[in-house]
């Protein structure tokens, strides 16, 4: 299938290439031209705050370099098309952005990020480099709730990278940001629905099949499987079908409130998300849960597959203040309160 690109070898860097020449919040890094750095005139001082930063394959964009910048990341490290970046890159970022305050690497559960987070980490404290990994995990779909550790990253862990993004801007201290982001993990739960494949710009070819008239419920981001498969028909269905199991997953009281991420997989339109939102909002409005701060949008994807996924996070007081707090990215929008 049709792919635009200059060649297999070279998409990632043409990419970034892009990227970092379009956007002043950004800039590559001194150390290898994968890691993805803030820009000079957001570059406080390294030892003023703890810094935060994350490795992860390419083709999910604009997740995780689109969320480099004031109020968020200090850096991203990029791998290859869905492969973890190495321990030997991961460590040249955290090497890069790490000063007397400490870093916190935060790592999506996935097989290939995990190892080379770890390992990464373990030659940064060989090296005298405070770092610590913070693995993030919210996809229901992956293991129940009694085994949560087992769960995959899924689009929820916006949540962790903002929540935290702030709080380390503010200058919480490195042991306080491990514990409110092991608050916020606690809280969160995501649950995805895929309704056409990508096609993986390397082969050309669908990363997986499936009939014009069902849903995968429960597909990674990488084109894992989840729960199973439902049947087409009105969204309205399949919102509630999904609001469902989250609400199984992680039950709320009535009076509750949650923020909601609606995150689009890469060839879902808006008029699909916001009707999505729209059909949450009203489904948890029934069960006297209120629906808040919405996000709304692709920035979680997997090439051009088409579906959606929905997350809450039921906050604390001091973690919606931290979801609202203004950044400056490029890619990671203005969190507002006007939902209700």
């Amino acid at each position: 299938m049709k792919k635009l690109f200059n060649s297999a070898e070279t998409m990632v860097d043409d990419m970034l290439d892009g990227f970092v020449s379009a956007f002043p919040q950004v800039q590559r890094g001194q150390s290898d031209p994968r890691v993805i750095i803030r820009g000079s005139a957001d570059r406080k001082n390294v030892d003023e705050k703890v810094t935060l930063l994350i490795g992860n394959g390419s083709g999910h964009e604009p997740i995780a370099m689109g969320f480099v910048g004031a109020g968020l990341l200090d850096a991203n490290v990029v791998g290859d098309v869905f492969a973890a970046p190495s321990a030997d890159l991961i460590l040249d970022g955290i090497s890069e952005v790490t000063g007397d305050a400490g870093s916190i690497l935060l790592i999506s559960q996935h097989s290939g990020d995990m190892i080379n987070g770890r390992a990464a980490t373990m030659m940064a404290e060989d090296l005298g480099i405070r770092t610590v990994p913070m693995p993030m995990y919210d996809d229901i779909s992956a293991a129940p709730p009694d085994r949560k550790q087992d769960r995959r990253g899924a689009p929820g862990t916006m949540f962790i990278y903002k929540i935290l993004g702030a709080a380390a801007e503010e200058g919480q201290p490195l042991d306080a940001l491990i514990t409110l982001g092991e608050a916020v993990r606690d809280r969160l739960v995501t649950l995805s629905a895929a309704i056409t494949p990508p096609v993986s710009p390397l082969t050309g070819k669908p990363m997986f099949e499936l009939p014009e008239d069902e849903i995968f419920l429960g597909m990674g981001v990488h084109g894992e499987p989840g729960v199973g498969r439902v049947k087409t028909g009105p969204l309205r269905d399949l919102v509630r079908q999904m609001i469902d199991a989250l609400l199984a997953d992680r039950p709320m009281q009535k009076g509750a409130q949650v923020c909601v991420i609606i995150n689009g997989m890469g060839g879902t339109t808006l008029m699909e998300q916001l009707t999505a939102w729209e059909e949450t909002r009203t489904t948890l409005a029934e069960q006297g849960i209120r629906a808040i701060a919405p996000m709304i949008g692709s920035y979680v994807t997997t090439q051009e597959m088409g579906g959606f996924s929905i997350s809450f996070l039921e906050p604390t007081d001091e973690m919606l203040r931290y979801w609202l707090a203004p950044s400056d990215t490029p890619f990671f929008p203005q969190i507002r309160m006007e939902a209700t």
